[in-house]
């Protein structure tokens, strides 16, 4: 069983003529990965332009729901829920700076898109869209772009990161 936090709008956007129903579906979905999966789901909102005064907490389904407080982004309560529990959680986020965070952390960031379509293909029972990603290439980290190393090792072995996200994949 793996540990996954989401960064709810990150996943699903925010350019919705209805985001409270875009929301509830989302949660909805989350549920049925939850429950076929068997993976712990935590899902954090950004409660900071329009939430209350403290950070809301339920459970819905098995699914744990976290709005956070107003003035404050879903990426700071995801941070520090990751650094304080010090599990390896799974990070579903495309957001560089909680990227970066999870893997100071030693946790495993998984990019929204792909942990969207791999749940879905899991809930769809097709393993199709599952199996586009169990090929994809983590050898060459992001951070690399600037600045290329002396390769060494074996050329044909991912890097850490890479064996960790395909760790992290494998869980979902």
């Amino acid at each position: 069983m793996a540990c996954i936090i989401i960064d709810g709008y990150n996943v699903i956007g925010v350019m919705h003529r209805d985001i409270e129903a875009s929301r509830k579906s989302f949660i909805e979905f989350l549920i049925a990965y939850s429950q076929k999966s068997g993976n712990e789901v935590t899902v954090v909102f950004d409660g900071y332009k329009s939430g209350s005064q403290f950070e809301e907490t339920m459970v819905t389904g098995g699914v744990r729901v976290i709005y956070s407080r107003l003035n404050e982004k879903a990426d700071d309560v995801i941070k520090r829920i990751i650094s304080e529990d010090r599990r390896e959680w799974i990070v579903v986020s495309s957001d560089r700076a909680i990227v970066n965070h999870a893997w100071s952390v030693k946790s495993i960031p998984i990019d929204s898109d792909v942990f969207y379509r791999m749940a879905a293909a899991r809930l769809d029972a097709s393993s199709h869209a599952a199996a586009d990603y169990e090929e994809e290439d983590f050898s060459k980290d992001d951070d690399d772009d600037e600045y290329e190393s002396p390769q060494r090792g074996n050329p044909r072995r991912l890097s850490k990161k890479g064996r960790l996200i395909r760790r992290g994949l494998s869980w979902i």
